[in-house]
């Protein structure tokens, strides 16, 4: 984040974030995001982005749609600490100017949800066009489930028929050089919030069989059972390393039924409680923060 950190410093805009996407012509986006705009309709727009989204970027965009709304977050797949303010800005405009830009019509989502503290302005929702709720423990974009069946005018499926299988084919060289292992605790910690994912489903979704997976994961020297474990501790602690992260809350989204489950299973990983180990790390993250900025 050391870019994102460095643009904040350097400018008081506070919405340095948004304005970049709106200056950002559609004519010259790479090929991974181009095909967005070229969809058949938000919906399908969204789903690329969110395909090819890691050609560009170490970046994973989670999208739920239930009872009318389609729930958008943005996950840094190796982030240690909370993304900055100005790359959530990104993540989240760039959905709504595909909504705007592909339909032609001012879209504007049906609310956002923001960890920041409350800027005492507008920008954000005079952007955005809806409520913005800000001091929440996750950043979400909700879209109204309707605007996504919303055709795209420049739909061009010739384009498409050329786009998407060179970019299916650069998505499978990048995830081929990482590890089977790496992949499925990746998939895990997009699934864990929906309680405890099976190998069968981790399997799907890397399109590949079953038995294909397990032979794979055995191959690497681990199990289904340690993988599960690792993406819990890695994602718990990235989720604890936001102060603002309600502890019940965290168990939640690591799958866990209830909270005294996350308390032992965290005191077996880290030899201490989830509180605790917060304020050993926080100590240390601010020293680290002072050295920094008197050197």
């Amino acid at each position: 984040f050391a870019l994102w950190r460095a643009l904040e410093e350097l400018s008081a805009e506070p919405t340095l974030g948004i304005k970049l996407v709106q200056a950002a012509d559609t004519a010259i986006h790479p090929p991974s995001t181009l095909a967005a705009f070229h969809a058949r309709d938000y919906r399908d727009g969204i789903a690329r982005i969110a395909r090819f989204k890691r050609l560009c970027t170490p970046e994973q965009l989670n999208v739920a749609e239930a009872a009318g709304e389609c729930t958008i977050n943005s996950e840094w797949l190796y982030a240690t600490e909370p993304a900055p303010a100005i790359a959530t800005d990104v993540a989240f405009a760039m959905v709504v100017e595909l909504g705007r830009r592909g339909t032609g019509q001012h879209l504007t989502p049906w609310r956002v949800e923001l960890t920041r503290p409350d800027p005492e302005s507008h920008v954000h929702r005079d952007y955005f066009g809806c409520p913005v709720r800000y001091g929440v423990r996750r950043d979400l974009l909700v879209l109204r489930s309707s605007d996504l069946d919303r055709p795209f005018p420049g739909h061009n499926p010739e384009l498409l028929d050329i786009l998407t299988p060179a970019l299916a084919a650069a998505l499978g060289e990048l995830l081929a050089k990482s590890s089977v292992a790496e992949q499925v605790k990746i998939v895990l910690k997009r699934n864990l919030a929906s309680g405890r994912p099976e190998l069968s489903d981790i399997a799907r979704e890397l399109g590949t069989s079953e038995r294909t997976l397990q032979r794979r994961i055995t191959e690497e020297g681990t199990s289904f059972r340690e993988l599960l474990v690792e993406a819990r501790q890695e994602l718990g602690r990235q989720l604890l390393s936001d102060p603002t992260a309600d502890i019940d809350e965290v168990a939640c989204l690591l799958g866990y039924q209830d909270a005294s489950s996350f308390y032992r299973a965290f005191r077996e990983w880290e030899g201490t409680t989830p509180n605790r180990w917060r304020e050993l790390n926080f100590s240390g993250l601010k020293r680290a923060a002072s050295d920094s900025l008197m050197h």
